[in-house]
């Protein structure tokens, strides 16, 4: 907690520190659906962006994660010894590896974008429609000029 941020008996008080106990909230349900399929984050991330870009090259995983191309092989391995990716080498580059989700990867991970809408559904419940609409508009106005995070 910043010093500029004060704490109340339930939480903290200034605006963006309840911004940042809504994004906690949002990540430790991400955290515990991921967890309740025995994944790590990481992998639980690297498995649903295989399902949407099959035979994504290692070296994009790596950077998209942002990560080491040595840890998402490690990474890789773990998924692959479960049966829940595939890697195939290139013809003619055997150092490159194209990366895809197996059936059994993608039904795992099935799901969890519902399972995020939930959770912001329930964040959302105490607003009615037009102070939704308001956080939306106040929201947008304060993230227009913020650099736009990358995935």
């Amino acid at each position: 907690m910043d010093e500029q941020e004060t704490r109340t008996a339930t939480g903290p008080s200034s605006s963006l520190g309840l911004l940042r106990w809504i994004g906690w909230a949002q990540r430790k349900a991400a955290e515990d659906w991921v967890r309740a399929r025995d994944l790590t984050h990481e992998q639980g991330f690297v498995l649903g962006f295989l399902v949407d870009h099959p035979g994504t090259v290692q070296r994009d995983i790596a950077q998209v994660s942002r990560t080491s191309a040595a840890s998402v092989s490690s990474l890789l391995q773990g998924l692959e010894r479960r049966g829940l990716v595939e890697r195939r080498t290139q013809p003619g580059d055997e150092r490159s590896k194209r990366v895809a989700a197996t059936p059994q990867g993608a039904e795992l991970v099935a799901g969890f974008a519902e399972a995020m809408a939930a959770v912001d559904e329930t964040i959302l419940a105490p607003l009615d429609a037009d102070e939704r609409a308001t956080l939306h508009t106040l929201l947008t106005k304060i993230t227009a000029d913020l650099p736009q995070p990358t995935r």
